[in-house]
């Protein structure tokens, strides 16, 4: 390493700040002036190149790092500059090998440590990230960060024991405690606790609950993880007594009442029913009850009403059934459908639930109410979701002219109603009708043009009927309005559900170059997902937001299996292979029947149509801007404006109007 006078030394460490503070116009002015006197100085090139790195500078910042590397081959922080030069271009493999050259000449630098762990981390090289987090752990022993990412690196090279150790040792280093709860070090707990179930030391983490439960902030935790561990346990009175003041505090919540259920031996550990799914009668005698006695308890709460239609069976779901449907119809709920559609797995309920909507129907045409009795006349509306219900059940069973039957009359009832044309192109899409399904939506969409989702909706109908045209047209009408090309703020917004629609209907229409795009948009999605996470490696252990952090980490690990994605990389494999089976483009129903030397006149023939109106493009787009440039100096604001704006469709440049306001500004 070469040495710097005292003067410029002092500069070079001022250099070194200015980059922290990302002040780097000043830090590049000082590296000048230590470089005017010492044009070889390796760390100083290094730091130059790391500057013009900042600057977008890309090709100078490699050039001057490589330089002050060959200068100064020994020094770390040649190294680290160059270790970060690589980490700005996401070439982490590189990164993390510069930075270890970079240990190699100062093995204690905190700095390079940490930089080292958030690459290995982000590589998923848990070992090397083990290895990092102890050393660092070893030079900061009172670092909290350093104690929870060595356990965080246990748990996830499946040893979360080892994790429990490291922080049992943590804590009994720690003398001042707070007093009220803290939220860093409440979750720091919470996460403790987590690790010893994972371990599978659920007794251990129960004690370990009731010891910590005073300074910790989230009681909702508290409360759920001791109802969980006494239900694996076995302590069934007492987890009884969790989930009941669970469902005290959320009655709507499912995990709840399943909770419950087993701690009264009425589902098992999986959440299944007992007896191959089927409850004895004694067994949904009491799950019954149990409901019943819960639906008095929380009577605003639908998750008591639903749940049981699970468990009942004959003349007993038909009972329950029935008043759940008609409270439902009564209200107008217009997820009915959606909350037994579960119930069909079983074919006889399917039967009784459609022999009680029928029964329905036919009672609210003739007498006005449930049953013919006459006793209860029912609201108007009540008609009109029994309706839209059926035409949801026999959607279902695909047995469309029975659906559109019945959604035609709900739309004579109420034609202003959204939903029920809605609906409609659903069923029409189901039996194939994609252009009809999308005139349906859209008359939906025209019912209430400030719907955000009615407008999404019909645009992904008329992707799927491939009218790209009009779906453009119709989602820039949500998009920001100040940016060129609005299509842009969808992938701004990582809109994946249009791109992934876009380019199926590209590629269902044999458009493969712009299919190809669409599927890489979801691609590129997914890529800046996995560069996200980066910055929390640092961010999550600062934070002491542990549980969400490993949850993050194990959900990046698993990303690419969403559908979307999947979708995408079935579509674009699809689009390669077609190019590879057709590598010039070929249509074969075209070239069918033609020799050879007619398919190459043919070959010919398409090339030159293709350079033809490449030309005429590129031609229009220098007329269009020579009259642009041409109107501007000429100061006519209306000829700018008619110059901009074609309305008409006509190549900018020759435009009459462009023109006649081009000659009245005095342009030739």
């Amino acid at each position: 390493m070469k040495e710097l006078p005292p003067k410029e030394a002092n500069l070079f460490r001022e250099i070194l700040e200015c980059y922290q503070s990302k002040q780097y116009k000043r830090g590049f002015k000082g590296a000048e002036q230590i470089l005017r006197k010492f044009p070889d100085h390796g760390e100083t090139l290094a730091m130059k190149g790391l500057f013009y790195n900042q600057m977008d500078k890309k090709e100078e910042a490699y050039e001057l790092v490589k330089k002050g590397l060959r200068q100064d081959l020994k020094s770390h922080i040649c190294w680290h500059v160059f270790g970060l030069l690589y980490r700005s271009d996401k070439n982490y493999e590189e990164a993390s090998k510069c930075y270890i050259n970079a240990l190699k000449y100062d093995k204690e630098n905190i700095q390079i440590l940490r930089d080292l762990s958030l690459l290995q981390m982000q590589m998923r090289n848990l070992e090397g990230y083990l290895d990092t987090r102890h050393q660092l752990l070893e030079l900061r022993p009172q670092n909290r960060q350093y104690w929870v990412t060595v356990a965080i690196a246990y748990q996830l090279l499946g040893k979360p024991e080892l994790g429990v150790k490291v922080l049992a040792t943590y804590e009994e280093t720690l003398k001042d405690l707070p007093t009220t709860p803290d939220y860093e070090h409440s979750e720091m707990l919470l996460y403790h606790n987590s690790l010893l179930e994972e371990a599978g030391q659920i007794q251990e983490a129960l004690e370990h609950l009731d010891a910590i439960e005073k300074q910790v902030c989230d009681h909702k935790a508290i409360k759920e993880n001791r109802a969980r561990y006494l239900l694996a346990l076995g302590h069934m009175e007492e987890a009884q007594e969790a989930y009941r003041a669970l469902l005290a505090i959320n009655p709507d919540n499912v995990a709840y009442f399943e909770g419950l259920q087993k701690s009264m031996n009425l589902l098992n550990s999986s959440g299944d029913n007992r007896n191959n799914g089927k409850l004895t009668e004694e067994q949904q005698s009491k799950v019954l009850d149990l409901f019943m006695s819960l639906q008095k308890e929380y009577p605003r709460s639908n998750a008591a009403k639903r749940l049981p239609l699970r468990y009942a069976t004959g003349e007993e779901f038909v009972k329950i059934t029935d008043k759940y449907l008609r409270n439902m119809l009564r209200k107008g709920v217009p997820s009915l459908f959606v909350n037994i559609k579960s119930l069909y797995a079983d074919k006889e309920k399917q039967k009784a639930v459609e022999k009680l909507a029928l029964g329905y129907l036919a009672a609210l045409e003739k007498s006005k109410g449930f049953d013919h009795s006459g006793s209860i006349i029912e609201p108007p509306t009540a008609l009109l979701w029994t309706l839209y219900f059926l035409a949801q059940h026999f959607d279902y069973k695909r047995d469309t002219n029975k659906a559109l039957e019945y959604i035609e009359q709900a739309i004579q009832h109420t034609p202003t109603l959204v939903e029920l044309y809605m609906i409609k192109g659903r069923i029409l899409k189901h039996a194939g009708e994609y252009i009809k399904a999308m005139d349906a939506l859209n008359e939906a969409r025209q019912l209430d043009l400030q719907d955000r989702f009615i407008n999404t909706k019909c645009t992904k109908y008329m992707l799927r009927a491939d009218k790209m045209a009009e779906a453009e047209k119709t989602i820039v009408m949500f998009t920001r309005a100040d940016i060129v090309n609005p299509l842009n703020d969808l992938v701004e917004m990582q809109a994946q559900w249009f791109a992934l629609a876009a380019g199926e209907s590209h590629l269902r229409q044999g458009q493969i170059g712009r299919a190809l795009r669409r599927f890489h948009q979801i691609e590129k999605h997914f890529n800046d997902y996995t560069e996200d996470q980066f910055d929390f490696h640092t961010y999550c252990p600062r934070k002491m937001t542990l549980r969400a952090y490993v949850s993050l980490v194990r959900l990046e690990d698993q990303l690419r299996s969403h559908p979307y994605y999947v979708r995408a990389a079935h579509g674009a494999i699809q689009c390669y292979l077609t190019i590879f089976d057709k590598p010039d483009g070929e249509d074969d129903e075209a070239m069918k029947g033609m020799t050879e030397a007619e398919k190459k006149k043919f070959r010919n023939k398409k090339r030159k149509a293709e350079l033809k109106a490449q030309q005429e493009a590129e031609d229009r787009k220098k007329a269009n801007a020579a009259a642009l440039e041409a109107s501007k100096k000429a100061g006519s604001n209306a000829a700018v404006a008619l110059v901009e704006e074609d309305t008409e469709g006509r190549p900018l440049g020759r435009n009459p109007k462009v023109l006649e306001a081009l000659a009245r500004s005095g342009w030739q």
